[in-house]
């Protein structure tokens, strides 16, 4: 008999269960996948680290997080920078004064900001879709090159067929920098994200390849509580219907060259290149390895049994959700956390968040 079962070695799983063990409870982990660690998974090969679920930068503004998972792991000093091919053409990202010198020739802020004015009067009130909107926002030569086909690749449907509350906001740096988040604390993990999880589970049990929603019954009453990362909707048996995820699909080769594209992550934004970005694994962690290895990032239409990666917030989907939230906070004796079984897109450092508050209010 253990006090709790956790279902899911993703971070919200892996961090609760460290702070369960570390209270003096008794622990198991099971795992669907064969592998522990969820999506920030690494494969390594030819002492590179890859991502293997897409690429994953830690960032946080979270001074106790930060130093959380430093207690675990050595984090260098990667920023993220990434750059935008547009038909050859290469902007810097996020929209910044290199990418407005790039696109117009301009020198000074006030011309940029001068340029996004005049552009965004090309819509007239209230935006009614996703194009609109963004154009709204940053204008038409911005969203055309470095908005429209990325998103739409992302969506798998027009920009005029999104709706408008997908982009609230999109951010505009009249400097020249490149980093593309703005939190205080910022890198990855040296040696990748297998050494921050398995420290976390050190000393922990764990059995992988264990698909907790098809053996339910081998594991009732193992456990005092169940701490459940999984679909919610998985969990119910999709009983009042399925939610919608985007799916992603990888294509991963290994290149002969030093260096193939300079960057680690390399956005294609134009509608007709079939993948949204291209990630060299190798420049995550400064690697200097003669062979270098790119993934090429497909989105997908999301199945059932396929990973699930971003949830599709609009109404009918926000709304099934609330219904199973509802039949989940009925559940006696189970924990229900991180990104798949609360329905959200999640950043590593708010699932950590999430996870340690979760613990906390439990194992007081």
């Amino acid at each position: 008999m253990y006090d709790y079962l956790i279902v899911g070695s993703g971070l919200f799983g892996a961090v609760f269960a460290h702070e369960a063990r570390k209270a003096g409870k008794s622990v198991l982990v099971i795992e669907r996948r064969n592998h522990v660690g969820g999506n920030i998974y690494c494969e390594e090969k030819d002492g590179i680290n890859i991502h293997k679920y897409g690429a994953h930068i830690f960032h946080t503004s979270y001074k106790d997080v930060w130093e959380y998972v430093n207690q675990f792991v050595e984090f260098n000093n990667y920023v993220n920078s990434p750059v935008a091919n547009y038909k050859g053409e290469l902007y810097n990202l996020p929209f910044n004064m290199n990418t407005f010198a790039k696109l117009w020739g301009i020198v000074t802020p006030a011309e940029a900001a001068a340029k996004i004015a005049e552009q965004r009067t090309a819509i007239k009130g209230e935006p009614q879709n996703l194009e609109e909107q963004a154009i709204s926002l940053v204008g038409t030569d911005i969203y055309t090159k470095l908005i429209k086909g990325y998103t739409e690749k992302q969506w798998g449907r027009s920009c005029t067929e999104l709706p408008a509350f997908i982009i609230k906001r999109l951010p505009v740096r009249y400097t020249f920098d490149n980093n593309y988040f703005n939190d205080r604390y910022q890198g990855i993990p040296v040696g990748g994200y297998n050494k921050l999880i398995d420290a976390l589970l050190d000393g922990i049990e764990v059995r992988t390849g264990v698909d907790y929603n098809e053996v339910r019954a081998e594991y009732e009453g193992i456990a005092h509580k169940v701490v459940y990362t999984g679909p919610v909707d998985a969990y119910f048996d999709y009983k009042l219907g399925q939610l919608e995820y985007r799916g992603l699909r990888f294509e991963t080769e290994r290149l002969e060259e030093v260096n193939h594209q300079g960057v680690a992550v390399m956005n294609y934004t134009e509608r007709e290149v079939p993948y949204t970005r291209v990630i060299e694994h190798k420049h995550f962690e400064f690697g200097t390895q003669p062979v270098t290895y790119v993934t090429k990032e497909y989105p997908a239409d999301w199945q059932p049994g396929e990973e699930a990666y971003y949830p599709v917030n609009n109404e009918r989907n926000q709304a099934l959700y609330q219904q199973y939230a509802a039949l989940a906070a009925k559940e006696e004796n189970i924990i229900f956390g991180g990104r798949l079984a609360e329905y959200k897109y999640y950043d590593m450092d708010d699932v950590i968040k999430s996870a340690l508050t979760c613990a906390a209010q439990e194992l007081q």
